[in-house]
């Protein structure tokens, strides 16, 4: 099952990641601004004190783009559209992910070539939405999804959790296939992987999902590193399929884990306030408050060298 074509060897991997992100940021402007969250903040800064509202401070994406936006699945498998990305959350200023979200929909107009107007009613309707949120009749759950979103919706709830760079397990022993999107690891991040997934912690993670049994065993079955994402191509991201014992059918289940590296944010946070030191910590605090479907899901943990990561 596994393809050996185009994977990249783990002593290889720091170019090719460098070569990956550059070319999807040459593909459009919309994808140089999804890459450049640094270069984001830098322009926000070089503003002149009082040109953008200030406050009140509450957690923030800090890097809301339309990629960061999607179907999420919480515990149950109900689906919403929810942040899916909160490598820059940060309690902080909320007009900074406005900007960021308009001035992603603008250079994603721009790339598809649509007329001005149409980016003006985009953002008209992103500023509407967002100041209507406020009203104190406002309840999301009665809000009517537009079409698109419903769709998407509707996909991503008859998607197969055990389907990888297009291929399925369905009906052969599961396993990552190595190719363009997967990379082999070095035995070093395999033991660290394996560990990781034998504390109590994540194995209670990927027992909660699917409502499995609490006490099921969990094992590893395959991992790899994942070349997924732009700005944060070059941090450690592993995709991790376990093995979860199902007592009532009497053969295993499998579970997907998604486990990526945490770094300090580029988004400024607001002076004062207390948020967790550990970059881990950080990231899932702010998707418990910003998107729990995702946040509920995941957890903080270490990886080599005790480097912060989470899981999900």
């Amino acid at each position: 099952m596994k393809n050996e074509k185009s994977f990249v060897k783990p002593g290889d991997r720091r170019a090719a990641l460098t070569r990956c992100r550059n070319l999807k940021m040459a593909q459009s402007a919309h994808a140089y601004v999804r890459g450049n969250t640094v270069k984001y903040y830098e322009w926000l800064a070089s503003l002149k004190a009082g040109t953008l509202p200030d406050g009140p401070f509450v957690w923030i994406c800090g890097d809301c783009h339309l990629r960061n936006l999607g179907p999420v699945a919480n515990a149950a498998e109900h689906v919403e559209i929810q942040i899916r990305d909160l490598d820059q959350t940060v309690i902080g200023n909320p007009s900074h992910d406005l900007i960021r979200l308009g001035l992603s929909l603008a250079s994603a107009a721009r790339g598809s070539d649509l007329p001005g107007v149409t980016t003006a009613k985009m953002l008209e309707q992103l500023m509407a939405g967002y100041k209507a949120a406020f009203k104190h009749e406002f309840r999301e759950e009665e809000q009517a999804q537009p079409a698109p979103v419903s769709e998407i919706t509707k996909q991503a709830v008859h998607a197969s959790p055990m389907t990888f760079g297009g291929e399925s397990m369905k009906g052969v022993a599961p396993s990552i296939p190595l190719g363009k999107r997967f990379w082999p690891l070095t035995e070093e991040e395999r033991r660290n992987i394996a560990r990781v997934f034998q504390a109590e912690e994540m194995r209670r993670l990927a027992t909660m999902l699917r409502s499995r049994e609490d006490d099921a065993a969990v094992k590893l079955v395959d991992a790899a590193y994942w070349l997924k994402g732009c700005s944060s191509l070059g941090r450690l991201r592993y995709a991790v399929l376990l093995e979860v014992e199902d007592k009532k059918r009497k053969q295993p289940d499998y579970c997907f884990m998604d486990v990526k590296g945490a770094a300090e944010a580029a988004a400024p946070n607001a002076k004062g306030v207390k948020m967790p030191s550990d970059q881990g910590a950080r990231v899932v605090e702010g998707a418990r408050h910003l998107s729990p479907y995702l946040g509920e899901r995941m957890r903080s943990l270490k990886l080599l060298g005790n480097r912060p990561s989470c899981a999900s």
